[in-house]
């Protein structure tokens, strides 16, 4: 029987949790029906709001079934009840025990607690051992005697991981801990750069209806699973093998996965990844479209997708984001990034940085490689290499990055390379490098994620990498041949750079750096500095080139949308602080909305044709969308309430065709809009909205601004809403 037919055959014979079967024969004790206790296994698994349909628990610990013979007694001494539970072809039966222990510590056992047992009705405890496969199992009982045998259909049950359980594998002491990684279903999510970190909440939704379905559904639609059902049955047992599986099936570059990605162009036959606020639209429209990939994803999304997933299963898990990460296509631990003498980067490199990254930490001991890598495991579902032949990255243990122990398994030196490599900046002139320097500290430059009960940002940087001894390199000023490569993704940090002249005696040189005023706001003049500082004894003739390129978070910088250049005179020891002013007309026309500037100031000594670089890359902010909420961010589960959304346009200009829209999965059914033709500077434009939740957790509320002005410039704003079932 496959999952899909299961589970509806299975709805089909269940009402409130009791499930109603025929006596067989004319014997003369005959089963009624099965109560499931799903309110007290719910609350004492930790698995309340998984699933309205079906029961719900967790490995390693007891739950009971209540049985409800026929008006005839069952005598204990003359038949024996016998429980047997099936994943797949695979089974195991139980003789029921009058116990108050578990009477089979290595398999499955089934006891009746002294105390528990009526004439008519039987309160059966079932333990599974701690090694038992996530998945929905089927449960029979047989009641035997020395002439007969009857055999009952009795239902099925959801078996996840327990991380409460000291045994189990993804056990994790910490009771703060598990409310974080496994029962909150509301994260946030870090992005932009380092140095202008923006946050956006998602809701993870393994509450939402179907939720947990979707998430069986994975598993069972799954390479391994078509390949070799009871291999695959066999080795859900492992956290480790469960989070590969998972990993690779959230992308669908090998299978059935759920997310397509995509990084530029047009989304029209999709949703853009940046409207996307939570996982459970994207795996209902996973399921309904029968396993189709859903359009589209990008790193954030494929993580948080992945969070959800493993939460719902029983693995302890949290979004984490790598900011300056590189992508080191081959795999010497060094990115190159090329730069024109003008200050203009130039896509020659098949390596790459991008702004951001986001992955996900998965909690599990790890036996295949020693306890010493037990705890975090980076599993990164994003297609970007493949590891043995296909599209997935992990478990890699943390503690593996920190010691730098690139030969353990599961893709740690690419992971490594994300937080820890070397950059090596080249100056390029007709085909020649003309300067280069090595920056052993940008990548990396911090890693984060949600803290435990607080929207905050948890720098997880020292779990990764040790300080490094810097190793910053003079440049090179004789002609050098280049080694040209195909276009990539790369990008530049900010920088604090010194050029030394090569000479028989090294003398002192120039130190330039390059800095953003404040924080950018769509609208708003960019405003920038670039100081220089001469520590040689002679004055100095320099020629200033700057250049400002407009790039994605994961892409090559376009052609530059300003530029400026002019000549510096500089004295012995002294430091000039340059200002310069991008204006709003210069940069609206080609910025997107989750575009990421790159500014690079390139220093020439007219005599000694010394150069000097410093980059710096940054977000710009948007203008502010309000969300109230009435009464406050805590709403009834299915009770009205309203939510009030405005904007007020703060730009020194009238906005046409301004329109507000208003989105929340588990509050509102589609997409609820306001529109004005007009929005002049200082106005609102404003939505009222009625919400209602139906199922309890945190939810998502989303409202997005755009004007005709410039269509590609969108402001977003999130508030999360916590719905209680008081």
């Amino acid at each position: 029987m496959d999952y899909k037919q299961q589970t509806m055959d299975y709805k089909q014979h269940t009402q409130q949790n009791i499930c109603v079967f025929p006596g067989t024969g004319n014997d003369h004790c005959r089963l009624k029906y099965v109560n499931f206790e799903v309110a007290e296994n719910t609350i004492s698994h930790e698995t309340q709001g998984l699933s309205k349909d079906i029961l719900v628990v967790r490995r390693g610990k007891p739950f009971k079934i209540t049985l409800m013979f026929t008006s005839d007694l069952w005598d204990p001494r003359t038949e024996r009840l016998v429980l047997e539970v099936c994943l797949g072809n695979m089974s195991e039966k139980m003789p029921v025990q009058f116990s108050d222990k578990c009477s089979n510590p290595g398999g499955w056992s089934a006891n009746i607690y002294h105390g528990d047992m009526h004439l008519q009705s039987g309160a059966i405890h079932i333990c599974s051992p701690v090694l038992s496969a996530v998945g929905m199992y089927d449960l029979f009982l047989h009641i035997e005697s020395s002439y007969h045998r009857r055999s009952y259909a009795v239902g099925s049950f959801v078996l996840l991981c327990n991380p409460w359980l000291k045994d189990d594998s993804v056990y994790m002491p910490q009771t703060s801990k598990l409310e974080e990684y496994i029962k909150s279903d509301y994260g946030q999510l870090y992005m932009g750069s380092h140095l202008n970190i923006s946050m956006r909440p998602w809701s993870f939704g393994q509450y939402e209806p179907g939720v947990l379905e979707a998430c069986l559904q994975l598993l069972q639609v799954s390479p391994q699973h078509h390949s070799d059902k009871n291999s695959d049955y066999i080795r859900r047992v492992d956290p480790v093998y469960i989070s590969k599986v998972i990993c690779a099936m959230v992308n669908c570059n090998d299978d059935l996965g759920i997310l397509k990605g995509k990084w530029q162009g047009t989304y029209k036959d999709g949703v853009k990844p940046t409207e996307w606020s939570g996982s459970a639209d994207i795996l209902h429209q996973w399921v309904s479209s029968k396993c189709r990939p859903v359009r589209y994803g990008q790193c954030w999304v494929f993580a948080s997708v992945l969070c959800t997933v493993m939460r719902v299963l029983g693995v302890p898990s949290r979004v984490v984001t790598v900011f300056n990460a590189a992508h080191d296509g081959n795999g010497n631990l060094k990115i190159e990034e090329y730069y024109s003498t003008k200050g203009e980067k130039l896509s020659l490199s098949k390596d790459s940085i991008w702004n951001f990254h986001v992955w996900v930490e998965c909690w599990m001991r790890r036996p295949d490689l020693g306890e010493e890598f037990d705890g975090w495991q980076v599993v990164d579902p994003t297609p970007q290499e493949k590891s043995a032949g296909i599209y997935s990255c992990g478990p890699c243990p943390v503690a593996a990055i920190l010691q730098r122990d690139l030969g353990t398994p599961y893709d740690t030196g690419f992971v490594y390379a994300s937080v820890d490599a070397d950059i090596i900046r080249l100056i390029v002139r007709n085909g020649q490098v003309v300067g280069r320097m090595e920056d052993t500290k940008s990548v990396g430059q911090m890693i984060c994620t949600k803290s435990v009960n607080s929207d905050k940002p948890e720098n997880l940087t020292e779990s990764y990498k040790r300080e490094k001894i810097p190793m910053m390199g003079s440049f090179a000023y004789e002609p050098m041949p280049m080694m040209m490569s195909s276009a990539c993704e790369p990008n530049a940090m900010r920088m604090r750079c010194k050029a030394l002249e090569v000479k028989e005696e090294m003398s002192a040189g120039l130190e330039v750096s390059l800095s953003i005023n404040g924080e950018p706001t769509v609208g708003e003049e960019i405003a920038l500095c670039v100081t220089v500082t001469n520590y040689s004894s002679g004055s100095r003739v320099l020629m200033e080139h700057l250049s400002a390129q407009v790039k994605g978070y994961n892409s090559s910088p376009q052609e530059s949308f300003w530029k400026t250049h002019k000549e510096v005179h500089i004295k012995p020891g002294q430091a000039l602080m340059l200002q310069h002013t991008i204006l709003p007309s210069q940069y609206e026309s080609v910025l997107a909305g989750d575009d990421i500037v790159n500014v690079a100031v390139v220093i020439k000594d007219v005599r000694t044709k010394e150069r000097v670089l410093a980059a710096q890359e940054f977000s710009i902010s948007s203008p502010k969308i309000t969300i109230e909420i009435e009464g406050g961010d805590s709403v009834h589960m299915k009770k009205d309430c309203t939510a009030q959304v405005f904007f007020i346009n703060t730009f020194k200009k009238t906005l046409n065709g301004a329109v507000l829209t208003v989105e929340g999965s588990g509050l509102l059914q589609g997409k609820q809009e306001a529109r004005l033709a007009v929005l002049q500077p200082g106005d609102k434009i404003e939505k009222k909205v009625s919400i209602m939740a139906n199922s309890p957790g945190t939810k998502v509320l989303m409202a997005t601004f755009s004007h005709s002005n410039s269509p590609s410039v969108v402001c977003r704003g999130f508030q999360k809403v916590s719905v209680t079932t008081d």
